[in-house]
């Protein structure tokens, strides 16, 4: 397995550089960027092969879904030592939290409203994604999945924005497609982590 040579931080000490720091955390917890993957690549599935599902119906499995990745994004954002390298990873999970919650404790919400919050959520998603992106670019190389994902998340939400009123079928499938392409995109990021797993010595170095 491969080793990560992290750039050493200024200062002599060791310690990683930011982005090192950022790659190797990521990396530790690859498995839950696949996790996050899987369950949008499930409710994509969902979306599509559900006959008859109603707008309200899926937009509800929608914050559950909100809910549940933003659940693990903040695990990867804590899980692994010193969090403020991946702020904007808790930030993609408080995001997702306050979406998911919101579908099921605001009684008579609208599937109009519904389509706000997960369109607001959607481009929070997204710009952060961008930013961990340019965080990884000299690490590397497979960071131009976070940027795509993240422009598609950004055009996703703007798109529900600009169109919130667009035909019920019509938003069932761009959900379940856009669910279907982040949920791919997440398995394929997760395992391309996978292979910059740092090793027992490159560890004990940065330490």
């Amino acid at each position: 397995m491969s080793s990560v040579q992290a750039p050493q931080a200024p200062g002599g000490h060791g310690s990683l550089a930011p982005g090192a720091e950022l790659l190797h955390s990521l990396a530790r917890n690859w498995w839950l960027e696949v996790l996050r993957g899987v369950a949008a690549i499930i409710f994509g599935v969902l979306a599509f092969a559900w006959p008859g599902i109603t707008l309200l119906t899926l937009v509800l499995f929608y914050g559950a879904f909100a809910l549940i990745d933003g659940v693990l994004a903040i695990v990867a954002a804590i899980k692994g030592g010193n969090p403020m390298p991946r702020w904007w990873l808790a930030l993609v999970g408080v995001a997702g939290i306050v979406a998911g919650l919101l579908t099921f404790v605001w009684p008579g919400i609208t599937a109009f409203v519904l389509l706000i919050f997960i369109a607001v959520w959607a481009i929070i998603l997204g710009a952060m994604e961008i930013y961990g992106a340019f965080k990884l670019r000299k690490e590397i190389e497979g960071e131009w999945l976070l940027v795509l994902n993240g422009i598609i998340s950004v055009l996703f939400g703007l798109a529900l924005l600009w169109r919130p009123g667009v035909g019920a079928l019509a938003v069932v499938w761009i959900i379940g497609f856009y669910a279907v392409v982040l949920g791919i995109i997440y398995v394929m990021f997760g395992l391309k982590l996978r292979k910059h797993q740092p090793d027992a010595g490159t560890v004990a170095h940065a330490a």
